[in-house]
């Protein structure tokens, strides 16, 4: 297996997002690798989830103040983690196609993402760690989330 350098976490702000980027911050240090984070706000119309707030794309709906909130739980994470500004993307989009792009654009090794390993109907709609699983072209670790 080939030595890691560059790592991409993909978190959430669910209970579990620091977790998942834990595991990735444990990753760097023992491969000496830099560590980007992404976190990307999607169009999901749902004011409150269990993963967190998440902020509709309709700009009619859209308020400064919820974005700012959604960008200091961001810096917040990041802060903690110790993450250089250069590494941080706060994106807007779909999340699996600006996960996997992103490792595209910057030559990433390893996507660190989390998973629920969901069955029944969230299976048939499909999950952000299944779609980078399938579109990456770098390796992807799931990290397994206990509900």
């Amino acid at each position: 297996m080939n030595q890691y350098q560059n790592i991409l976490v993909a978190i959430d702000f669910s209970d579990y997002g620091m977790e998942v980027a834990l595991k990735a911050k444990q990753l760097v240090e023992q491969f000496n690798a830099q560590l980007s984070v992404i976190h990307v706000l999607d169009n999901i119309p749902m004011p409150d989830t269990p993963y967190g707030m998440v902020i509709p794309l309709d700009t009619t709906d859209l308020t400064n103040e919820l974005l700012e909130i959604e960008k200091d739980k961001f810096k917040q994470i990041c802060d903690q983690l110790n993450i250089d500004a250069a590494r941080r993307r706060l994106v807007w989009g779909e999340p699996q196609h600006e996960i996997t792009q992103l490792a595209s654009d910057e030559n990433i090794d390893l996507i660190v993402v989390g998973s629920h390993g969901r069955h029944g109907l969230a299976v048939l709609m499909g999950s952000t760690a299944k779609g980078v699983l399938y579109h990456a072209e770098c390796d992807v670790l799931a990290v397994h989330l206990q509900d």
